[in-house]
């Protein structure tokens, strides 16, 4: 099955940007996080400027998952 990048619903703070990273890697969302604090601090802006253009371009997570097959009964 194929993964797909979203900004997170559920586990956001600001954008929910690292919280969509944290699901698509499978690593706890607050490392991230921290990695990103640090990394706005130490270059200068560059991480700061990356997280607003990803938040910008990363689609929402949608509201309902996609169904994996349709069996043509509306009650399933």
């Amino acid at each position: 099955m194929r993964r797909k990048l979203y900004l997170s619903r559920t586990d956001k703070k600001l954008t929910g940007l690292c919280g969509g990273l944290a699901e698509y890697f499978g690593v706890d969302a607050n490392i991230l996080r921290v990695f990103a604090v640090v990394g706005c601090l130490f270059s200068f802006g560059t991480v700061l400027f990356l997280y607003i253009l990803c938040s910008l371009i990363v689609p929402k997570e949608p509201l309902t998952p996609e169904p994996l097959y349709h069996t043509g009964n509306p009650y399933l």
